[in-house]
């Protein structure tokens, strides 16, 4: 499923962890924690570790088969 998640006025970036409870894959920050710990979610195609990786505009998030879109 293909979520598209539209940054703020004046956001520059959100932080991977936030992308993930903003899209509704995981429920709370301890579940995007693990998710992105255990080397579960993707961006741009290449596993992350970093739950405080920037997300910028244009950059895609995959856990599973849930897929984020991020936009300004």
């Amino acid at each position: 499923m293909l979520h598209i998640l539209k940054l703020r006025d004046g956001e520059e970036f959100i932080k991977l962890g936030q992308v993930l409870k903003a899209a509704g894959i995981a429920d709370s920050g301890i579940d995007a924690k693990e998710m992105i710990i255990q080397g579960l979610v993707t961006v741009d195609g290449e596993v992350e570790t970093r739950r405080g990786r920037k997300i910028y505009d244009g950059m895609e998030v995959c856990y599973d088969d849930e897929k984020v879109s991020v936009q300004k």
